[in-house]
């Protein structure tokens, strides 16, 4: 009621929620591990087409829900596939995780990771994966009670578990339907209705023993066994064999790197506590993020060298590429201001939309400097052959940069569910805005000082008829 009440119906569509266990466990193969008992639940809240941004519906969500039921611990899961992918299989977007066979003080690392790291701006949803203090009766069987009612401990405890959970468990037993051909579970279990409170539980029967003269003696848990209130670890998860402890949170109103540097501080004032043999290691978007960025800062910077040796090769000089070369920063000036103007953060969609501008600011650069160059061989000087240059090829470059820009700016804009294409296109905008200025007015520049100071090297550089009858 209260998601509908923040919601309105005219943006939900569906609201789907399962609480607790599913029915069958084999279920849980297809779920993502975070509903581990009748304690949890999982809320589904779908959105009509042109439904106002999803962000700004989570970031009321997760503030009202948290006021409104303080006793409960609510978190969200990304909904979209893409992001989904980003993570890894995990359902936050970054997940610290502490392993080692340490149990009990990494579990008060986590702990204390967990509280350090609800205090970084822009961390929401801040929690501990694994449930430290599920509730659980822990039965202790009398031995020498039990051996006085000709009992063993092994069959209490089958006869515990059949009642509790069914003969299937213990002593599988099936009867195949020969007509159907379907085989069937037979199984004997106490109904669940029957076992409602504490007493009902003592109150469970195990196998009789015999008296002296052959008559038997009822026996329930109760008279074998004492029982006491205790918490547990309700889940234990592993990663290479090693115990392990997730702290997971998302991120909200700030850039991952910013919250990433944060975490990595936390972490390295952490990790001296650590027992030898156990260590801190952060994952989810995190680490796909960082090997992105290196990956796409590394293609580009390879992209650059190898596009200068091709112009190299193509123009059979150096000069005329390296004014190409000088020219690419501009683009990346405007990338750099257009995302910051937006409010937009450096991804990996900005970093292609990065790559696309540059590679349409360094075309239209190689367009004039080849015209120029052209010019400078029919016999021009280099203040000319730039002029030229750039008054021909004006038109050609304006079309380019304004038909991608034009196109790109319904895309920028970003309604709902487009937010990820709008961070390309902004940076596309922003590289070409400032790529266009930068090859009409930068580039010839280049292009005429880097000629001049070539031509004032070379005549001063003596001729080899100057040097004719002079010994080596």
């Amino acid at each position: 009621n209260r998601i509908r009440a923040i919601i309105p119906e005219r943006d939900r569509d569906l609201v789907l929620d399962n609480i607790g266990l599913p029915q069958r466990p084999f279920n849980l193969a297809f779920t993502d591990g975070s509903t581990i008992g009748v304690n949890d639940g999982v809320i589904q809240v779908a959105l009509r087409p042109g439904h106002a941004p999803t962000a700004d519906y989570v970031r009321r969500l997760r503030a009202d829900l948290a006021a409104a039921f303080p006793d409960v611990r609510f978190y969200f899961q990304p909904a979209d596939m893409v992001t989904q992918i980003l993570n890894f299989g995990i359902p936050t977007q970054i997940d610290v995780q502490v392993q080692g066979r340490d149990r009990v003080k990494n579990v008060a690392i986590a702990q204390e990771l967990q509280h350090r790291m609800a205090g970084i701006p822009g961390l929401v949803d801040t929690h501990l994966q694994q449930e430290l203090d599920a509730p659980e009766l822990y039965y202790d069987v009398d031995r020498t009670r039990a051996q006085q009612l000709n009992q063993t401990v092994s069959a209490i405890s089958n006869n515990l578990n059949i009642s509790l959970s069914s003969s299937e468990q213990v002593t599988p037993n099936f009867w195949t339907d020969t007509k159907a051909g379907i085989p069937y579970f037979l199984a004997v279990q106490t109904p669940e209705y029957r076992i409602a409170s504490l007493n009902d539980l003592n109150n469970t029967s195990i196998a009789s023993s015999v008296r002296d003269d052959g008559t038997p003696i009822p026996n329930t848990l109760a008279n074998v066994a004492q029982f006491q209130r205790r918490s547990i670890q309700s889940v234990i998860n592993h990663s290479n064999v090693q115990a392990v402890y997730d702290v997971y949170a998302s991120v909200q109103d700030r850039d991952l790197g910013g919250v990433a540097a944060d975490i990595r501080k936390i972490v390295g004032q952490v990790s001296p506590k650590l027992t030898p043999g156990n260590r801190i290691q952060v994952r989810g978007q995190v680490d796909s993020m960082e090997s992105a960025f290196s990956r796409l800062t590394l293609g580009l910077i390879f992209a650059a060298v190898f596009v200068y040796l091709l112009m190299v090769v193509n123009f059979q000089d150096f000069l005329d590429p390296l004014v190409v070369i000088l020219a690419l920063p501009g683009a990346a000036c405007g990338i750099i201001t257009r995302l910051y103007v937006t409010g937009t953060t450096l991804s990996v969609p900005s970093l292609m939309g990065a790559i696309m501008s540059i590679g349409v600011a360094s075309a239209n650069s190689i367009l004039l400097v080849t015209f120029a160059r052209d010019q400078s061989l029919a016999g021009k000087s280099p203040v000319e052959a730039a002029i030229a240059a750039g008054s021909t090829r004006l038109r050609p470059v304006l079309m380019t940069a304004a038909a991608m820009i034009v196109g790109m700016l319904p895309m920028a804009i970003g309604g709902a569910g487009e937010e990820q294409n709008a961070v390309l296109a902004r940076a596309v905008i922003g590289g070409l805005l400032f790529g266009t200025g930068t090859t009409l007015l930068v580039v010839p520049y280049l292009y005429v000082l880097l000629r001049r100071l070539v031509g004032e090297h070379k005549r001063n550089e003596p001729d080899f008829g100057e040097l004719e009858g002079h010994p080596a």
